[in-house]
This record gives structure tokens, sequence and C-alpha cells, in this order.
């Protein structure tokens, strides 16, 4: 069983663990079921509030084969809603985000179906006559519940689910106190498609076995990386280790995580948004914001390119080595993999994996 790194002496597994099915990972059916229970039962990114500058400012997200729109009302509050027009069916924003014409309303491209920004009511149709017993008010968008947190903008598909970063985030956000994330910007975005289960992504990003073969570049700036670990508890000689140069507190990095779509990563300097969206049993789009002060993107000595190039550096590395681990799943022997002491945080999304499953 594994424990608590914060109040136990040892992380790791002592007993073997087997990992989960290894037709999870590409079997279109099993892929299905993971976006009707664990993609719409959990809170999901969306991006920075910074992007909805003004009233009338959308986004939307395509999340599997459900697409969202979320949009900043007239009001100055956000709100969300299913991206689909309540008379046949129609996408209603076509573009990844822009701006809502001078109406600030939300109008269907199709059939010009009118909707309320705010609500989602519906407002007008488009027929010459609505037909006798027609209930404008039983015809609003569909909406999904929205929320900003530190200037991070969260969807969850059922509009009744209130927030709570304290289950939300199955990684704790408590080391980003001292962030100041709600004035921090963007000052680069990135963005790639990888040849993987988004669960490939997540098992990869929670062990730290592969650090030195993957990243040789990472291990030589953490050392700690480089004994294949993520925390000094993860050894039971860790005490031996205390006065070392590598405990956590060296690596200079913090991190908050919260299923199955994001994870924040926090440095001396920057913070950096890894959000990514299935998009199949085999493929996951990875997207990355770094985030700054205004001061620091305005000092022309700072070196913002030499942060950006080598945090893209790696997640290309990772991305390669989870493309690399989902070739191999395909083996008709291979019923499962398994766990080692050190992939305890495996243990833990697999357990989520599964009781989110059976909900």
């Amino acid at each position: 069983m594994s424990v608590d790194p914060e109040t136990s002496l040892h992380n790791g597994l002592t007993e073997s663990v087997p990992g989960l099915p290894a037709a999870w990972y590409f079997a279109p059916a099993h892929y299905a079921r993971e976006m009707a229970t664990l993609w719409r039962q959990n809170w999901l990114y969306v991006g920075r509030s910074e992007i909805f500058t003004k009233p009338g400012a959308f986004r939307t997200l395509t999340v599997g084969d459900q697409n969202y729109l979320l949009v900043r009302g007239r009001t100055g509050s956000l709100h969300g809603f299913h991206n689909t027009c309540r008379h046949r069916g129609s996408l209603l924003c076509e573009a990844a985000e822009g701006q809502l014409g001078k109406s600030g309303r939300i109008v269907c491209p199709y059939h010009q179906w009118t909707y309320d920004s705010e609500d989602g009511a519906l407002l007008r149709t488009s027929s010459f006559a609505e037909p006798e017993g027609f209930d404008k008010s039983v015809f609003g968008l569909f909406q999904v519940a929205v929320v900003e947190w530190r200037g991070c903008v969260f969807l969850h598909p059922h509009f009744d689910t209130r927030w709570d970063p304290d289950t939300a985030f199955q990684r704790p956000a408590d080391n980003f106190a001292n962030f100041p994330l709600e004035t921090m910007v963007v000052g680069h975005t990135w963005q790639a498609e990888m040849g993987c289960n988004w669960k490939t992504f997540w098992e990869n990003f929670n062990e730290c076995l592969h650090c030195p073969a993957v990243h040789p570049e990472l291990t030589d700036l953490v050392p700690l990386y480089g004994r294949r670990i993520i925390h000094p508890n993860d050894v039971p000689s860790w005490r031996d280790h205390g006065q070392s140069n590598d405990p956590e507190r060296a690596r200079g990095q913090t991190y908050a995580s919260t299923w199955p779509s994001v994870f924040i990563a926090g440095y001396a300097d920057h913070v950096r948004i890894v959000s990514l969206y299935p998009l199949g049993p085999e493929r996951t789009k990875l997207a990355a914001e770094w985030l700054f002060q205004p001061e620091t993107l305005a000092d022309s000595t700072y070196n913002l390119e030499n942060v950006v190039d080598f945090g893209r550096l790696v997640m290309e590395q990772d991305a390669k080595a989870c493309e690399l681990n989902q070739r191999g799943l395909h083996a008709t022997p291979l019923k499962a993999g398994v766990l080692m002491p050190e992939e305890y945080l495996l243990e833990r999304f697999h357990n989520w994996i599964r009781e989110g499953l059976n909900h």
C-alpha cells in the first residue's frame, strides 16, 4: 500500500502492485467509457482569465466528443455552456476563441437562433412564427459550471457542481500560496500532439525512474532526479541523505495537479501550466503556458527564451518516452504492467481511475 509522503518516513510501495490493464490504453470501447465518466465528472482546465479580456470574449474547448463554450458576460462574470444550439444541435462558435458580435449575444451561425450570454436563455428564433405551445424558456443553452481560481479558469460538465480546491486538486496547491498567480501573465504558449493515451502521460509525470535516461539535462539541474526519485522519502535510507545537497527544497520547484487535465509547476521566477486533452485512444494534445510577473517580462535582461526552451525540451523528451511506452502496450501477451516501490503516485492515479470508472 502507498502512504502519504508528507507524513511518512518512507513513501515507497512495500508490495508488488499490478498496473492497469494494457488494453485500457488503446481499446476504443474503454476510451469511450473514460470519456463518459472521468472526463465528465471532474474539473477541466480551460485557460487563463486574461483570455476573456472583456464582455463577449469567448473560448471553446473540445474534450472527446463534447464541445464547451465559455463567454465573459456583459456584467463581467464568466459563463459556460455546451457549445450546441437547442434548435437542431449546430455548433454555436467554431473558432477556438474570439469575440461575440456587437450585440454581445450568442447567435447560431446555422439558423440564427439567439441566446443571452449571461444565462444562455433563448431570446429569439428565426422562424416567421413560433408554433403553438412553444416555450422559449425551456430551450436555453445547456449550462456547465465555471470557476475562476487565482486567474485560472476551470469548467465542470455538471452545472450544479461547486468548486472546492481541497478536493479538486489531487496534488495540493498549498505551495502556491506565495505565488502571485492572479497577477501573472502569459508570456509564451506552446502545444503539440503526442501519439499516446492520456494516462500514459500522467504516469510518466508522476515518477522519475525514467529521469536519468530521458532527461539528462534536467537531472544535471536537479540532482534528486538523478537518483530516480521525486522526494527524499522515496528510498528507505532517506535519513542517511538528510544533509545531502539534493533534498526536495533544493529542486527549486513545486507542483499542483488536478486530474485528468492539468498540472501547475512553480519555479523561482515563473509558473508553467501544462494541460492535456485526449484526441483519441492513442492521441493526446499537450499544451503549455509560461506565466511571468509583468515586471519580469518588461525586463530586457531577462532571458525568456532560455526558460521556454528548457521547459519545452523536457516536455518533448517526455512526449517521446510516452510514445515509446504506448507502442509497446499492444504486445498480445502483455495484460498489465507492474508498479515498483518508487511508483506510489501511479498507484494513487490508478486507484483514482478505477474509482471514477465505477461511479
